[in-house]
């Protein structure tokens, strides 16, 4: 029989220590991450980055979380404009997730060459051949850490279908069908 979990703060208890980051860094490399990109902005003001950080919060409202590094080039976009697209990419997207990733260099809106894309007036452009994609507004930013927390009420989902996920797992992408 297992112990119930303690509830409340952990007030009086020993300090917390924190584990070595390259370890961290290692032992994470073995969880296997659906790999999206977050776009943000508008016209010749947007951009977006890749992320293996979404997460569903809640059906009801339908909502969602992503982790994004606070130095990353789409935070001041985020936050003046308060809405991001997800677009869940599908095995054949790698390029564009390396594109949003910045591997090629491109910055801004010209992380968007190579791909159609769709969307409602005043939201971000998501991925036309996504598995999946949703418009967001944002509905809190927590900082924390190098990251900041991104809550999004989802006001748009689309569900495409594909042949096939990209992931992310031990620093390589992959293929699951």
């Amino acid at each position: 029989m297992n112990a119930p979990l303690p509830t409340g703060s952990l007030q009086g208890s020993a300090p917390l220590t924190a584990a070595d980051p390259d370890a961290f860094r290692a032992a994470m490399r073995h969880l296997v991450g659906g790999v999206s990109i977050i776009t943000v902005g508008s016209g010749a003001a947007r951009g977006g980055l890749t992320a293996t950080s979404v997460t569903s919060l809640s059906a009801e409202p339908p909502s969602l979380i992503v982790c994004v590094k606070q130095s990353a080039s789409g935070m001041p976009l985020l936050r003046s404009h308060g809405r991001f697209g997800v677009s869940i990419l599908g095995h054949d997207h790698q390029e564009i997730a390396d594109r949003f990733a910045g591997r090629d260099g491109s910055q801004g809106a010209d992380r968007f060459a190579g791909g159609e894309w769709i969307g409602r007036d005043g939201y971000p452009p998501v991925l036309a051949n996504a598995l999946a994609s949703f418009e967001c507004e944002v509905e809190e930013l927590i900082e924390k850490f190098s990251h900041t927390i991104v809550i999004g009420r989802v006001t748009e989902s689309r569900a495409f279908g594909g042949n096939g996920a990209l992931v992310y797992w031990r620093a390589a992408y992959g293929r699951v069908a």
